[in-house]
């Protein structure tokens, strides 16, 4: 039984995929017509053409297989096939701690507040946790997570707007040391994917990381919003180019039909999906499971 959150967060995209699919699983014979509105459904939903494409054949080939002639039993049969599909050849994101995440992703994607979620999950799970605010480039940004640091009780580094970003991921890195921390979130400017000198601060930041981490694993993650759609893979394509990305965050998936965009993610990038936002709350957040979210969507 897929888990409430994922029911409640997916249900806009589950009324889209169903309201165009409901014409397809209806108990008549399958024919050619029934895989080609398969395939348009699952593009209309933000699948991708691409991941479309594979995913109808895979579904194709396995009513073949299992001799399935009737379009009522094509719905348990996609719900095998996307199961399969995503948990293929997908790294499981093993973390260990102590650990360093650095927090990239574009402007207004939720970055931080998933950086709060992230924050609060692991404190409540007894870690030491701290925060740091490398996004020197809005005031409001400091501002947005050092009310989020207080209001989950965790530590903060942050400098002044217009500091060095590298240096306060440097400061965070000594302090986290000298504490002791189990977990330091290093959250970084929002930036489009398109900005050269951006990125590169980006870099930058990674390779400060990387040298001073000491004892601490490093490791990257890129929040992205379902609402964006297929521009959230342009998205990933670029971040990846300024630094090693490790997981992904699908953010605001309550807020679209488009939660299908987790399934392009997956199929093209091989990135393990950490987490979901399935709301505004703190504890809004779910780890990713592939089982559970198909389920959300078609149950």
């Amino acid at each position: 039984m897929a888990d409430n959150n994922y029911k409640n967060a997916l249900r806009a995209t589950k009324l889209s995929l169903f309201d165009k699919l409901k014409n397809v699983f209806t108990g008549s014979d399958i024919t050619d017509e029934s895989y080609e509105e398969i395939l348009e459904t699952l593009i209309l939903c933000d699948v991708g053409v691409e991941s479309a494409q594979t995913i109808t054949d895979q579904l194709q080939k396995k009513a073949q297989d299992k001799k399935i002639t009737k379009s009522d039993m094509l719905m348990g049969l996609l719900k095998e096939t996307l199961t399969d599909l995503l948990e293929k050849d997908i790294t499981k994101s093993e973390i260990a701690l102590p650990a360093i995440f650095l927090a990239v992703g574009v402007n207004g994607s939720g970055k931080t507040t998933t950086i709060a979620k992230i924050a609060n999950k692991y404190k409540k799970e007894g870690k030491n946790v701290m925060v740091a605010a490398a996004d020197t480039f809005r005031a409001a940004a400091v501002e947005q997570l050092d009310i989020w640091a207080k209001r989950i009780d965790v530590p903060i580094i942050k400098s002044s707007m217009g500091s060095d970003a590298a240096s306060v991921a440097y400061d965070a890195i000594t302090s986290a040391c000298a504490r002791k921390t189990d977990l330091l979130i290093v959250d970084t400017a929002g930036r489009l994917q398109n900005k050269v000198n951006l990125m590169a601060e980006l870099s930058k930041i990674y390779s400060v990381l990387e040298k001073g981490k000491n004892d601490f694993n490093l490791y990257t993650f890129i929040t992205v919003d379902a609402t964006s759609g297929l521009n959230a893979l342009s998205q990933v394509e670029a971040f990846a180019q300024s630094c090693k990305l490790d997981g992904i965050v699908v953010s605001k998936i309550d807020g679209s039909s488009k939660g299908g965009i987790i399934i392009p993610i997956l199929m093209r990038h091989k990135l393990p999906i950490w987490f979901v936002g399935t709301g505004e709350k703190l504890d809004d957040l779910n780890e990713f499971n592939a089982k559970e979210y198909v389920e959300a969507m078609l149950d």
